[in-house]
């Protein structure tokens, strides 16, 4: 009987060994997975966003069902960051279709996921999402919110480069003459840090922020500023940065939007044909890279148009009616693809 009773029991520690060390993860399927992230995030810098959407879904599922099965703690935690990296590049695709609540959605479940894996470098760049969403909402002041909870979060580098950056727009947007400028300079301080290890940086494109970007930021600050010389200035950079670079780094969405910001600086001034030169290679755009934040630009140059002493000349009126027409990407009612 005591044989028996031994027996039993040493069974059922084998089966429970068994059990946690049996799982649905391997390293090479995680690398597999984490790889084809890497593609996505650096292809949306220049690619439509939407077969990219699509593709995002299907990882996102792969994942959604692999933390529905049994693997190791430290497998967990990765499936979690991996999860997480994913919801996140679906709030940007979100917001980039004009879909506010799909993007807070998206980025809910990327910062729930984030606390999951434990993991600060995506805590602070889920947070610093959030506040770009909130920056390109009605009420822009949220933004400062996600910024401070994300403060002692970002890691030196790209992360905390981007944090000043988004809040220095912000506070430009509102008319925070004093927060735009204390941005700027933290800004500029961030860029001079040692970068630390950031993982999250290493996926490439939308998940990081070089130095054209940062011009961009700059530019597009001094435009809502006022600052229309500084504006065109960092603006004009900041594509000719991107421009001179890699064609796989060239972000459609940085030049069209840092176009805007020459084009209202141009007008400012009263210079209408070098506006023109400058807004007419936009308004071609291909419509799968029409952000929907090239809609708030566009009202932009629109208003600029119509006040004295430009409303009455012939070449504002033909913009005022090309603008009109140009269509930018809506996912309320564009052909999402299956993703299946």
């Amino acid at each position: 009987m005591v044989t028996g009773r031994v027996g039993r029991a040493a069974r059922e520690s084998l089966g429970f060994a068994n059990s946690i060390t049996t799982g649905n993860v391997t390293d090479e399927t995680l690398t597999y997975l984490s790889d084809d992230l890497a593609r996505i995030a650096t292809a949306y810098v220049h690619a439509p966003i939407l077969p990219l959407f699509g593709e995002l879904i299907e990882v996102r599922d792969d994942l959604f069902q692999l933390l529905k099965g049994r693997q190791k703690p430290r497998h967990t935690r990765d499936l979690f960051y991996l999860t997480g990296t994913t919801c996140l590049l679906l709030a940007h695709a979100s917001q980039n279709l004009g879909q506010h609540r799909a993007a807070l959605a998206q980025v809910h479940t990327a910062d729930t996921c984030a606390r999951q894996a434990d993991h600060r470098g995506l805590l602070a760049w889920t947070a610093g999402t959030a506040a770009l969403i909130a920056e390109w909402s009605p009420r822009p002041r949220r933004a400062f919110q996600h910024i401070d909870q994300a403060a002692s979060l970002a890691p030196a580098g790209e992360s905390r480069i981007r944090l000043a950056a988004i809040e220095a727009r912000t506070a430009a947007r509102i008319g925070d003459h004093q927060r735009a400028a204390g941005a700027l300079r933290r800004m500029d301080t961030a860029r001079d840090e040692t970068p630390a290890p950031d993982a999250l940086t290493d996926f490439g494109g939308i998940l990081t922020f070089p130095a054209p970007k940062t011009d961009y930021y700059t530019g597009s600050t001094h435009a809502w500023l006022g600052n229309h010389i500084q504006a065109e200035h960092h603006a004009t950079q900041a594509i000719e940065q991107y421009i001179r670079g890699p064609r796989e780094d060239r972000s459609y969405g940085d030049e069209a939007l840092a176009t805007v910001d020459i084009v209202t600086a141009r007008l400012a001034q009263g210079d209408i044909d070098a506006a023109a030169t400058a807004l007419l290679p936009l308004l071609a755009l291909p419509p799968g890279q029409r952000i929907q934040q090239l809609s708030d630009g566009m009202q932009r140059v629109t208003h600029a148009l119509r006040r004295a002493p430009l409303l009455s000349h012939p070449t504002a009126r033909e913009l005022t009616d090309a603008i009109i027409a140009f269509q930018v990407l809506d996912g309320a009612t564009a052909a999402l693809p299956s993703p299946r």
